[in-house]
């Protein structure tokens, strides 16, 4: 019996182990949404640069389109960014949310960097991005003709993820819409 108590803590401190080493395997960017298939959360923010046109769940409507947070602080969202002018001069419907970030610094980010979005919403309290599961910048939704969420992917566009997740997506989407 009392070998048996000594074996108890190392059986719990392996299992312990073998499950946070499950964990640790799985892909960062795979991270669940409780949105996926209902309607993106109602908001409207203003935008990034004095007088510029906000952003409003009602914009997202109508067409498939990229819904994408980012922050002018933001490292990966400066990787993307290319891709993103890229995918803007092709005519992917781009939407931004300008995440925990002064609108001032978004809008030289953009002027500096170039704008892909046709409209950019400052969520500087970040409330918007609490009620869609933000859990950091970048991270993209795909948005369906109705204002419906179908993706999310967690981490910078690269252009595997385009060919492979996002630009698929929006292809079949569009044969709905």
């Amino acid at each position: 019996m009392k070998r048996l108590l000594f074996l108890l803590p190392l059986l719990v401190l392996g299992g312990m182990a073998v499950f946070f080493g499950i964990g640790l395997t799985r892909d960062p960017s795979k991270l669940p949404s409780t949105l996926i298939d209902r309607p993106l959360p109602r908001f409207a923010m203003t935008g990034v640069a004095p007088g510029s046109p906000g952003l409003a769940t009602a914009d997202l409507a109508g067409r498939p389109a990229l819904l994408n947070v980012f922050a002018s602080w933001c490292a990966g969202c400066r990787v993307e960014h290319p891709l993103l002018m890229e995918l803007s001069r092709q005519g992917v419907p781009i939407y931004g949310l300008d995440w925990k970030d002064k609108p001032a610094d978004g809008a030289a980010w953009l002027a500096a960097y170039g704008n892909p979005y046709r409209r950019v919403g400052n969520d500087e309290a970040g409330r918007v991005g609490i009620d869609l599961g933000v859990t950091g910048a970048p991270e993209t939704f795909v948005v369906d003709a109705r204002g419906r969420v179908r993706h999310k992917h967690v981490g910078p566009i690269t252009r595997e993820v385009w060919e492979t997740e996002l630009k698929p997506l929006l292809a079949e989407l569009e044969g709905r819409a």
